[in-house]
C-alpha cells in the first residue's frame, strides 16, 4: 500500500515537472513576444521551480529503493543551488524593471498572462491538495514543503493575473513593473526558504552521522 503512494507521489512530481516546463517555455515566448517582464519572469520562476521539483523526484526514487537512507548531499546541494537561482532571477528582474521605467517599455498584451495564470493557478491547487493528502499520509515532510513551494506558485500566478487584468483594462507600464515586484519578493522569499531548508537537512545530517559513529564505539566497547 505505501509503495503504491509513494509511486502516485513520484507520478505528482513527474507532472509537476513536465507542466513547469511548458509553463516556462510558454511564459517567456510570449513575455518576450508582447515585452511584458512580469510574464517573462514568471516564465524564469517556472524553471526553478522544475529544479526543485527534480530533486523531489529523485528522493522519492531513492526512497522507494531503500526507505532507511538518510537524506544524501545531493538534496542539500540542489536545495542551494535552487536558492542562489531564486536570488539571481530577483536580481535580472530588477534590472529589467528599472530598464524598462527609463526606457518607457510597456506591455503590447497582457491578454496570454490573464489564461496562463488561470491554468496555473488551477492545476496547481489540484497538486497542492494531492501532495499534502499524500504527505500526511505518508508521514513525509519533504512533500508537504514541495507542495508548500507550489502554494508560493499560486501566489505569483495570482500576482500575474491581477497585474495582466488590471493593465488589460488600464494599460499604463506602471502596472507590469508592480508585477514584476510582486514576482522579485516571492522570489527573494523562497530562495531564503531553500537555504534554510538545506541548513535544517545539514544538521540533521550531522546529528545523524554523530549518532551513528557513536553506536559504533559502543559495539566496540562490548
Amino acid at each position: 500500500m505505501e509503495n503504491n503512494l509513494w509511486k502516485y507521489a513520484l507520478y505528482l512530481a513527474i507532472l509537476t515537472i513536465l507542466f513547469n516546463i511548458a509553463e516556462g517555455l510558454v511564459s517567456i515566448f510570449f513575455g518576450l513576444k508582447d515585452e511584458s517582464l512580469t510574464l517573462a519572469g514568471f516564465g524564469m520562476d517556472s524553471f526553478i521551480e522544475t529544479i526543485s521539483a527534480i530533486g523531489v523526484a529523485v528522493m522519492i526514487i531513492r526512497i522507494r529503493r531503500n526507505p532507511d537512507e538518510q537524506k544524501s548531499r545531493f538534496e542539500i546541494a540542489a536545495l542551494k543551488i535552487t536558492g542562489w537561482c531564486f536570488y539571481a532571477l530577483a536580481i535580472i528582474l530588477a534590472i529589467g524593471a528599472i530598464v524598462n521605467l527609463v526606457r518607457g517599455i510597456k506591455p503590447e498584451s497582457t491578454i496570454p498572462g490573464v489564461i496562463i495564470s488561470l491554468i496555473s493557478i488551477s492545476l496547481m491547487l489540484g497538486l497542492i491538495y494531492s501532495k499534502k493528502l499524500l504527505g500526511k499520509k505518508l508521514n513525509s515532510p519533504p512533500l508537504i514543503a514541495d507542495a508548500n513551494c507550489n502554494l508560493v506558485c499560486v501566489y505569483m500566478s495570482i500576482v500575474l493575473l491581477i497585474t495582466s487584468a488590471v493593465y488589460h483594462f488600464l494599460p499604463f507600464g506602471l502596472i507590469d513593473t508592480l508585477g514584476t515586484a510582486g514576482i522579485i519578493y516571492f522570489s527573494v522569499k523562497e530562495g531564503m526558504e531553500s537555504f534554510e531548508k538545506a541548513k535544517r537537512l545539514d544538521i540533521c545530517n550531522c546529528n545523524n552521522e554523530t549518532e551513528g559513529e557513536g553506536e559504533k564505539m559502543e559495539a566496540a566497547k562490548h
